[in-house]
C-alpha cells in the first residue's frame, strides 16, 4: 500500500481546473522519464538539470517582473493568493531572507498517482520537478531545504527558502 497521502481539502471547481492544467505538466515529465527508462536512460541523469534550467529561467523573469531578489518578492510573485489556494498553502514565515511555506496538497504527485507510479518513481519524479524550484531559489540568491516532502510519505511539502551566507 502507499505511503504517500495527498488529498486536497479544498475542491471548488475552478480550484480542479487549475490543478488539472498543474496535472497534465506532471504527466508529461512522467511519461518522458518513463520513454527515457525504456531507452536505458536513468531521468535523473538529464530531468534534473533540464528542470533546474528551467527553473533559472522562470526565477530570472521572476526576479525581473518583481524587481527585487528578496525572498518577500519571490512570495509575492510566485506563492501568490492563488497558488496558495491550488497547493493548500501555509506561508509560515517571509522575510527579505526566509520564506518558508508548507503545502498541504500538490497536484504534481496528484497526476503520478493517477498514473499508478509506484512511491519510489513519485518520489524521483518529486525529486527531479523540486530542480526547477531549487532553479528559482538560485536567481533569489538563496537555498532551498525541503525537510518534508509529500511524495515521500510525509503530511506537507516543506520548502525552506533561505539566503545564501555572503
Amino acid at each position: 500500500m502507499s505511503k504517500v497521502k495527498n488529498e486536497p481539502k479544498y475542491k471548488n471547481g475552478l480550484l480542479q481546473a487549475i490543478r488539472a492544467q498543474l496535472e497534465h505538466r506532471a504527466f508529461w515529465l512522467y511519461l518522458l522519464c518513463d520513454e527515457a527508462a525504456k531507452r536505458g536512460l536513468d531521468p535523473r541523469d538529464f530531468g534534473s538539470a533540464a528542470v533546474k534550467r528551467c527553473g533559472l529561467s522562470q526565477g530570472a523573469d521572476l526576479v525581473k517582473k518583481g524587481k527585487t531578489d528578496s525572498l518577500k518578492g519571490l512570495k509575492k510573485v510566485l506563492f501568490n493568493k492563488p497558488a496558495q489556494l491550488v497547493f493548500e498553502m501555509d506561508i509560515l514565515k517571509s522575510t527579505d531572507d526566509a520564506l518558508d511555506i508548507d503545502f498541504h496538497y500538490c497536484p504534481l504527485v496528484k497526476a503520478w498517482q493517477k498514473a499508478g507510479c509506484s512511491d519510489e518513481e513519485i518520489a524521483m519524479l518529486c525529486d527531479i520537478a523540486m530542480c526547477g524550484d531549487h532553479g528559482i531559489g538560485e536567481c533569489y540568491g538563496s537555498v532551498l531545504d525541503l525537510p518534508k516532502c509529500i511524495a515521500k510519505g510525509d503530511d506537507v511539502c516543506s520548502l525552506r527558502y533561505h539566503k545564501k551566507a555572503p
